[in-house]
């Protein structure tokens, strides 16, 4: 379930190139005993560690009122000239993500790129 807050957030925002990328579960309360949450995906050529990634995603998710958690980190290959993706590799501080999981959310934007993933390579 998502609130309207929530769906400001992108799921994807990812550079072209080869880069580092995180995989991150924004959450809202929902007012109850719960929350409402969803999983996106950052990646970005600039970054130098993981953690440059999600410290720059986390003031923009906290800047909406809303919390976020790593869950995990990886590389991407990203070919928009090919319509080609592929996520693989892990984060040192961050552990692996779910590259499964990168992948279905990576193909809502990018229906049609072939994306692949791998727990090959670093």
């Amino acid at each position: 379930m998502t609130s309207e807050l929530l769906d400001k957030v992108h799921d994807v925002d990812i550079d072209s190139g080869v880069f580092k990328y995180v995989y991150i579960r924004v959450y809202e309360d929902d007012g109850g005993d719960g929350r409402n949450e969803k999983d996106i995906v950052r990646g970005y050529t600039f970054a130098e560690y993981h953690a440059d990634i999600y410290d720059r995603t986390e003031g923009e998710i906290t800047e909406l009122g809303l919390d976020c958690e790593c869950l995990g980190g990886g590389r991407i290959i990203h070919k928009p000239d090919e319509k080609y993706i592929k996520v693989y590799g892990y984060s040192m501080g961050f552990g692996k993500a779910n590259h499964e999981r990168s992948v279905e959310i990576l193909q809502i934007k990018y229906p049609d790129y072939k994306i692949e993933w791998s727990d090959e390579g670093y």
